[in-house]
Protein backbone atom coordinates (compact mmCIF):
# COMPACT_ATOMS: atom_id res chain seq x y z
CA UNK A 1 0.00 0.00 0.00
CA UNK A 2 1.53 3.28 -0.88
CA UNK A 3 1.85 6.19 0.99
CA UNK A 4 2.20 10.00 1.16
CA UNK A 5 5.41 11.08 2.83
CA UNK A 6 5.08 15.01 3.45
CA UNK A 7 2.27 17.14 2.59
CA UNK A 8 2.96 18.95 -1.12
CA UNK A 9 1.63 22.21 0.63
CA UNK A 10 4.52 23.96 2.61
CA UNK A 11 2.93 23.98 6.08
CA UNK A 12 3.73 27.02 8.40
CA UNK A 13 3.34 27.31 12.21
CA UNK A 14 -0.10 27.41 13.93
CA UNK A 15 -0.92 29.48 17.01
CA UNK A 16 -1.26 26.82 20.00
CA UNK A 17 -4.44 25.15 19.54
CA UNK A 18 -6.84 24.33 22.43
CA UNK A 19 -7.52 20.17 22.63
CA UNK A 20 -10.90 18.81 22.53
CA UNK A 21 -11.95 15.75 24.27
CA UNK A 22 -11.35 13.59 20.98
CA UNK A 23 -7.69 15.04 20.49
CA UNK A 24 -5.09 12.42 20.81
CA UNK A 25 -2.06 14.06 22.44
CA UNK A 26 1.47 12.78 22.24
CA UNK A 27 1.73 9.76 24.82
CA UNK A 28 4.10 10.23 27.26
CA UNK A 29 5.51 7.83 29.48
CA UNK A 30 5.96 7.75 33.43
CA UNK A 31 7.86 5.65 35.55
CA UNK A 32 5.85 3.60 37.93
CA UNK A 33 6.03 4.07 41.80
CA UNK A 34 9.03 2.40 43.43
CA UNK A 35 7.48 0.05 46.12
CA UNK A 36 10.20 -0.94 49.23
CA UNK A 37 8.37 -3.75 50.46
CA UNK A 38 5.61 -5.87 48.59
CA UNK A 39 3.56 -8.97 50.95
CA UNK A 40 1.40 -10.23 48.87
CA UNK A 41 -1.79 -11.54 50.49
CA UNK A 42 -1.48 -14.99 52.58
CA UNK A 43 -4.73 -16.28 50.27
CA UNK A 44 -2.83 -15.77 47.22
CA UNK A 45 -0.74 -18.51 45.73
CA UNK A 46 2.85 -18.39 44.98
CA UNK A 47 3.71 -18.66 41.17
CA UNK A 48 5.63 -21.75 42.56
CA UNK A 49 2.12 -23.47 43.51
CA UNK A 50 0.49 -21.99 40.12
CA UNK A 51 -1.04 -25.05 37.52
CA UNK A 52 -0.51 -23.81 34.71
CA UNK A 53 -1.88 -26.15 32.88
CA UNK A 54 -5.12 -24.66 34.25
CA UNK A 55 -5.05 -21.82 31.93
CA UNK A 56 -8.24 -21.58 29.72
CA UNK A 57 -7.11 -22.92 26.34
CA UNK A 58 -8.97 -20.09 24.42
CA UNK A 59 -6.52 -17.27 26.32
CA UNK A 60 -3.50 -19.47 25.95
CA UNK A 61 -4.04 -19.44 22.11
CA UNK A 62 -5.09 -15.85 22.14
CA UNK A 63 -2.00 -14.95 23.50
CA UNK A 64 0.78 -17.16 21.75
CA UNK A 65 -1.23 -16.34 18.35
CA UNK A 66 1.67 -13.96 17.87
CA UNK A 67 4.49 -15.86 18.81
CA UNK A 68 7.20 -16.48 16.52
CA UNK A 69 8.38 -20.55 15.82
CA UNK A 70 10.93 -20.22 18.74
CA UNK A 71 8.74 -18.27 21.16
CA UNK A 72 6.15 -21.19 20.37
CA UNK A 73 8.43 -24.08 21.07
CA UNK A 74 9.69 -22.77 24.26
CA UNK A 75 6.29 -21.99 25.60
CA UNK A 76 5.52 -25.67 24.66
CA UNK A 77 7.96 -26.94 27.01
CA UNK A 78 6.06 -25.65 29.86
CA UNK A 79 3.99 -28.56 30.51
CA UNK A 80 2.11 -31.29 28.61
CA UNK A 81 -1.52 -28.90 28.56
CA UNK A 82 0.57 -26.42 26.96
CA UNK A 83 2.14 -28.72 24.39
CA UNK A 84 -0.61 -30.04 23.38
CA UNK A 85 -2.48 -26.95 23.28
CA UNK A 86 -0.24 -25.15 21.39
CA UNK A 87 0.40 -28.09 18.38
CA UNK A 88 -2.13 -25.86 16.05
CA UNK A 89 0.30 -22.60 16.17
CA UNK A 90 3.46 -24.86 16.02
CA UNK A 91 1.85 -26.08 12.96
CA UNK A 92 0.80 -22.78 11.80
CA UNK A 93 4.47 -21.39 11.76
CA UNK A 94 5.69 -24.37 9.78
CA UNK A 95 3.09 -23.04 7.22
CA UNK A 96 3.44 -19.41 7.66
CA UNK A 97 7.31 -19.96 6.95
CA UNK A 98 6.54 -22.07 3.71
CA UNK A 99 3.99 -18.94 2.41
CA UNK A 100 6.78 -16.45 3.32
CA UNK A 101 9.68 -18.58 0.99
CA UNK A 102 6.73 -18.78 -1.86
CA UNK A 103 5.98 -15.21 -1.36
CA UNK A 104 9.97 -14.18 -1.84
CA UNK A 105 11.28 -16.83 -3.18
CA UNK A 106 13.56 -18.21 -0.90
CA UNK A 107 14.97 -21.80 0.57
CA UNK A 108 15.24 -23.26 -2.45
CA UNK A 109 11.91 -22.01 -4.48
CA UNK A 110 10.79 -19.90 -6.94
CA UNK A 111 8.47 -17.06 -6.18
CA UNK A 112 4.60 -17.99 -6.48
CA UNK A 113 1.83 -15.88 -4.61
CA UNK A 114 -0.60 -18.17 -5.24
CA UNK A 115 1.16 -21.06 -3.09
CA UNK A 116 2.01 -18.71 -0.73
CA UNK A 117 -1.40 -17.55 0.48
CA UNK A 118 -2.37 -20.91 0.33
CA UNK A 119 -0.17 -21.29 3.30
CA UNK A 120 -1.05 -18.17 4.94
CA UNK A 121 -4.13 -18.62 4.49
CA UNK A 122 -4.20 -22.44 6.41
CA UNK A 123 -2.12 -20.99 8.94
CA UNK A 124 -4.58 -18.08 9.59
CA UNK A 125 -6.89 -20.84 10.35
CA UNK A 126 -5.08 -22.35 12.39
CA UNK A 127 -4.70 -18.92 14.59
CA UNK A 128 -1.18 -17.22 13.58
CA UNK A 129 -2.05 -13.52 13.23
CA UNK A 130 1.65 -13.14 11.33
CA UNK A 131 -0.37 -15.75 8.68
CA UNK A 132 -3.41 -13.29 8.82
CA UNK A 133 -1.61 -10.05 7.83
CA UNK A 134 0.14 -11.55 5.45
CA UNK A 135 -2.41 -12.86 3.79
CA UNK A 136 -4.11 -9.79 4.00
CA UNK A 137 -1.13 -8.10 2.04
CA UNK A 138 -1.30 -10.83 -0.84
CA UNK A 139 -4.95 -10.07 -1.20
CA UNK A 140 -4.42 -6.12 -1.17
CA UNK A 141 -2.10 -6.84 -3.76
CA UNK A 142 -3.95 -9.04 -5.94
CA UNK A 143 -6.73 -6.22 -5.46
CA UNK A 144 -9.18 -8.06 -3.04
CA UNK A 145 -9.11 -5.39 -0.80
CA UNK A 146 -12.50 -6.57 0.78
CA UNK A 147 -10.88 -9.93 1.71
CA UNK A 148 -7.67 -7.92 2.84
CA UNK A 149 -9.71 -5.73 5.22
CA UNK A 150 -11.29 -8.56 6.61
CA UNK A 151 -7.57 -10.90 7.69
CA UNK A 152 -7.09 -7.44 8.79
CA UNK A 153 -9.65 -7.00 10.97
CA UNK A 154 -9.29 -10.61 12.40
CA UNK A 155 -5.53 -9.50 13.44
CA UNK A 156 -6.45 -5.60 14.22
CA UNK A 157 -8.72 -7.31 17.08
CA UNK A 158 -6.59 -9.91 18.33
CA UNK A 159 -4.48 -6.99 18.79
CA UNK A 160 -1.60 -7.22 16.18
CA UNK A 161 -0.21 -3.53 15.66
CA UNK A 162 0.95 -4.59 12.14
CA UNK A 163 -2.57 -5.62 11.16
CA UNK A 164 -4.03 -2.00 13.01
CA UNK A 165 -1.73 -0.41 11.05
CA UNK A 166 -2.67 -2.25 7.56
CA UNK A 167 -6.38 -1.35 8.89
CA UNK A 168 -6.12 1.73 9.63
CA UNK A 169 -4.37 2.54 5.99
CA UNK A 170 -7.06 0.61 4.12
CA UNK A 171 -10.06 2.91 5.61
CA UNK A 172 -7.70 5.80 4.75
CA UNK A 173 -7.53 4.65 0.98
CA UNK A 174 -11.27 3.94 1.29
CA UNK A 175 -13.77 6.12 -1.32
CA UNK A 176 -14.67 7.76 0.81
CA UNK A 177 -11.99 7.44 3.35
CA UNK A 178 -13.19 5.92 6.69
CA UNK A 179 -11.04 8.62 8.77
CA UNK A 180 -12.43 8.05 12.61
CA UNK A 181 -11.98 4.14 12.82
CA UNK A 182 -8.69 4.95 11.09
CA UNK A 183 -7.57 7.12 13.76
CA UNK A 184 -8.61 4.72 16.45
CA UNK A 185 -6.82 1.65 14.76
CA UNK A 186 -3.79 4.05 14.27
CA UNK A 187 -3.60 5.17 18.15
CA UNK A 188 -3.77 1.91 19.17
CA UNK A 189 -0.87 0.57 16.80
CA UNK A 190 1.26 3.50 17.42
CA UNK A 191 0.92 3.45 21.39
CA UNK A 192 1.79 -0.17 20.86
CA UNK A 193 4.82 1.14 19.39
CA UNK A 194 4.13 0.67 15.84
CA UNK A 195 6.80 2.47 13.69
CA UNK A 196 4.77 2.63 10.57
CA UNK A 197 1.43 3.60 12.05
CA UNK A 198 3.36 6.34 14.16
CA UNK A 199 4.14 7.69 11.17
CA UNK A 200 0.30 7.65 9.17
CA UNK A 201 -0.25 9.10 12.81
CA UNK A 202 2.10 12.01 12.32
CA UNK A 203 0.83 12.62 8.54
CA UNK A 204 -2.72 12.52 9.97
CA UNK A 205 -2.00 15.62 12.85
CA UNK A 206 0.08 17.02 10.11
CA UNK A 207 -2.55 17.69 7.17
CA UNK A 208 -5.83 17.57 9.96
CA UNK A 209 -7.05 14.52 8.28
CA UNK A 210 -9.57 12.80 10.73
CA UNK A 211 -8.45 15.19 13.53
CA UNK A 212 -7.59 18.36 14.42
CA UNK A 213 -3.99 19.50 13.23
CA UNK A 214 -1.33 19.73 14.89
CA UNK A 215 2.35 20.13 14.06
CA UNK A 216 3.98 19.70 17.23
CA UNK A 217 2.37 16.85 17.92
CA UNK A 218 2.96 15.61 14.21
CA UNK A 219 6.27 16.07 14.88
CA UNK A 220 6.79 14.19 18.04
CA UNK A 221 5.46 10.91 16.25
CA UNK A 222 7.54 11.63 13.47
CA UNK A 223 10.49 11.73 15.79
CA UNK A 224 9.43 8.21 17.68
CA UNK A 225 8.74 6.70 14.11
CA UNK A 226 12.19 7.46 13.05
CA UNK A 227 14.02 6.80 16.63
CA UNK A 228 11.82 3.32 15.75
CA UNK A 229 13.74 2.99 12.44
CA UNK A 230 10.89 4.22 9.84
CA UNK A 231 12.97 5.97 6.78
CA UNK A 232 10.54 8.32 5.71
CA UNK A 233 9.56 9.28 9.29
CA UNK A 234 13.49 9.63 9.48
CA UNK A 235 13.46 12.14 6.37
CA UNK A 236 10.20 14.08 7.85
CA UNK A 237 11.76 15.09 11.02
CA UNK A 238 15.24 15.99 9.00
CA UNK A 239 12.45 18.39 7.16
CA UNK A 240 11.05 19.36 10.82
CA UNK A 241 14.22 20.25 12.21
CA UNK A 242 15.25 22.01 9.11
CA UNK A 243 12.15 24.31 8.95
CA UNK A 244 11.68 24.60 12.48
CA UNK A 245 8.16 22.97 12.35
CA UNK A 246 6.71 21.50 15.13
CA UNK A 247 10.15 21.20 16.39
CA UNK A 248 12.77 23.28 17.49
CA UNK A 249 14.99 24.45 14.27
CA UNK A 250 18.39 22.78 14.80
CA UNK A 251 20.68 22.51 11.44
CA UNK A 252 22.70 20.09 13.04
CA UNK A 253 19.52 17.31 14.01
CA UNK A 254 18.25 18.11 10.28
CA UNK A 255 21.81 17.03 8.97
CA UNK A 256 22.22 14.20 11.43
CA UNK A 257 18.36 12.58 10.52
CA UNK A 258 18.81 13.54 6.44
CA UNK A 259 22.06 11.02 6.69
CA UNK A 260 19.98 8.50 8.42
CA UNK A 261 17.05 8.53 6.15
CA UNK A 262 19.92 8.20 3.51
CA UNK A 263 21.96 5.64 5.21
CA UNK A 264 18.56 3.53 5.29
CA UNK A 265 17.64 3.79 1.51
CA UNK A 266 15.59 6.91 1.44
CA UNK A 267 16.40 7.90 -2.23
CA UNK A 268 15.31 12.09 -1.42
CA UNK A 269 17.50 11.93 1.26
CA UNK A 270 20.12 10.14 -0.59
CA UNK A 271 19.86 13.03 -3.18
CA UNK A 272 19.58 16.00 -0.66
CA UNK A 273 22.20 14.65 1.76
CA UNK A 274 24.25 14.90 -1.76
CA UNK A 275 24.16 18.01 -2.60
CA UNK A 276 24.71 18.85 1.31
CA UNK A 277 27.81 17.00 1.22
CA UNK A 278 28.92 18.68 -1.90
CA UNK A 279 28.31 22.04 -0.41
CA UNK A 280 30.88 21.22 1.96
CA UNK A 281 33.53 19.99 -0.46
CA UNK A 282 33.37 16.69 0.19
CA UNK A 283 32.84 15.95 -3.81
CA UNK A 284 33.59 11.71 -3.39
CA UNK A 285 30.81 11.00 -0.98
CA UNK A 286 28.50 13.27 -2.46
CA UNK A 287 28.93 11.70 -5.72
CA UNK A 288 28.29 8.21 -4.03
CA UNK A 289 24.64 10.06 -2.22
CA UNK A 290 23.88 11.16 -5.71
CA UNK A 291 24.92 7.98 -7.74
CA UNK A 292 22.55 6.03 -5.28
CA UNK A 293 19.91 7.98 -5.90
CA UNK A 294 19.99 7.89 -8.94
CA UNK A 295 19.78 4.55 -9.14
CA UNK A 296 17.07 4.79 -7.07
CA UNK A 297 14.80 6.62 -9.09
CA UNK A 298 15.17 10.09 -8.27
CA UNK A 299 15.27 11.49 -11.17
CA UNK A 300 16.33 15.14 -10.00
CA UNK A 301 19.73 13.71 -9.01
CA UNK A 302 20.53 12.88 -12.58
CA UNK A 303 22.28 16.49 -13.05
CA UNK A 304 23.71 16.93 -10.52
CA UNK A 305 25.25 13.58 -10.66
CA UNK A 306 26.21 13.65 -14.16
CA UNK A 307 27.69 17.54 -13.52
CA UNK A 308 29.94 16.62 -10.62
CA UNK A 309 31.46 13.08 -12.25
CA UNK A 310 32.31 15.18 -15.20
CA UNK A 311 34.77 16.71 -12.88
CA UNK A 312 36.31 13.76 -11.51
CA UNK A 313 38.87 11.27 -13.06
CA UNK A 314 38.31 8.18 -14.60
CA UNK A 315 39.95 6.53 -11.67
CA UNK A 316 37.55 8.54 -9.26
CA UNK A 317 34.26 7.60 -11.14
CA UNK A 318 35.38 4.14 -10.89
CA UNK A 319 36.12 4.16 -7.52
CA UNK A 320 32.28 6.27 -7.39
CA UNK A 321 30.43 2.96 -9.08
CA UNK A 322 32.23 1.01 -6.85
CA UNK A 323 31.18 2.12 -3.47
CA UNK A 324 27.89 2.73 -4.69
CA UNK A 325 27.35 -1.04 -5.99
CA UNK A 326 28.80 -2.09 -2.45
CA UNK A 327 26.65 -0.17 -0.51
CA UNK A 328 23.26 -1.64 1.27
CA UNK A 329 20.65 0.43 2.91
CA UNK A 330 20.35 -0.09 6.81
CA UNK A 331 17.56 -2.09 7.75
CA UNK A 332 13.96 0.11 7.90
CA UNK A 333 11.32 -0.79 9.55
CA UNK A 334 8.08 -1.54 7.91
Amino acid sequence: MKQKQWPRHRFTALPLIKKHKNSYAFAKTTKPPKLSHFNPSPGLPSSSSLDLSAIPYDALVGIAAAFTLPDLRAASLVCRAWRDALKPLREAMVMFKWGKRFKHGRGGVKPNLSKALENFLKAAARGSILAMVDAGLIYWEMGKREDAILWYTRAAELGDPAGQCNLAISFLQANPPNTEDAIQWLYKASTAGHARAQYQLALCLHRGQGMEQSLEEAACWYARAADGGYARAMYNTSLCYSLGEGLGKSNRLARKWMRKAADHGHSTAQYEHGLALLSEGDTLNAAVYLELATRAGEMAAVPARDALLEQLSATWRDRVTLLAHKWRALPSSR
